[in-house]
């Protein structure tokens, strides 16, 4: 049986970088693309390259979402991917962190993939055929010092994937996670020039997500790791 052809990407969490990367892809392989992020100003440029519908849309407000999936709905069609892409930063010593912070942190991270995914997903079971895409980070597999918000949203949406996963996989939706275990290069950061290759490249990143979408359903992975060749782990 020949594997389905994805035809409607939304990339939630859009900037310049990975999402930039992942949006010129799915163009140029033919989808039609939105993006979503709380802020599209900074969406222009990317608009104008790839043709993607840009939306505005707050990720751990649920009625947000819900509009958001209506919206592009209405205007491209219901998509069959959808990557979560938002994170929440947040770093300082334990006994220095502000509660509120945390929470936030861990909405964006974990919570907001939460109300995507049940978007997604509510749209995909009738055909039987999806794909959600996850991006963690190294805070989803080890918790660095300092960094305990990060890791405790990571973590938590790493269960959400491992969870999604294991239900809806028999129902013809693929859920993936992505474990990028380093930084990545974006246009306002590169690498030392005393360390080459150092950083993962955004482009190659969004190959290995396009090759998971391109996966016979047979052998479908739930999650991937990668990391520069140089990184130690």
């Amino acid at each position: 049986m020949a594997t389905p052809r994805h035809e409607i990407a939304l990339i939630v969490g859009a900037g310049p970088g990975l999402s930039a990367s992942l949006a010129r892809l799915f163009a140029r392989e033919g989808m039609r693309v939105a993006v979503a992020a709380r802020h599209t100003g900074k969406l222009a440029t990317l608009s104008a390259q790839t043709g993607a519908q840009t939306f505005a849309c707050d990720t751990v407000d649920a009625d947000q979402v819900a509009r958001l999936f209506e919206e592009v709905e209405g205007r491209i069609g219901a998509p069959d991917v959808v990557v979560y892409n938002a994170s929440g930063r947040l770093r300082g010593p334990l006994i220095e962190l502000v509660p509120a912070e945390v929470a936030g942190a861990l909405a964006v991270s974990a919570f907001g993939g939460f109300l995507v995914a049940q978007q997604a997903v509510r749209r995909m079971l009738p055909k039987g055929f999806g794909a959600i895409l996850f991006t963690g980070a190294s805070a989803s597999v080890k918790g660095y010092a300092q960094s305990a918000p990060f890791a405790m949203g990571k973590f938590a949406l790493r269960g959400l994937a491992q969870s999604m996963a294991r239900e809806l996989a028999p129902q013809g939706i693929h859920v993936a996670h992505f474990v990028i275990d380093g930084a990545i290069r974006n246009p306002g950061r590169t690498e030392a020039p005393d360390k080459p290759d150092s950083m993962l490249d955004p482009d190659a990143i969004a190959q290995s997500y396009f090759q998971v979408l391109r996966q016979p359903r047979s052998a479908w992975t739930w999650e991937i790791e990668l990391r520069p060749w140089v990184e130690r782990f």
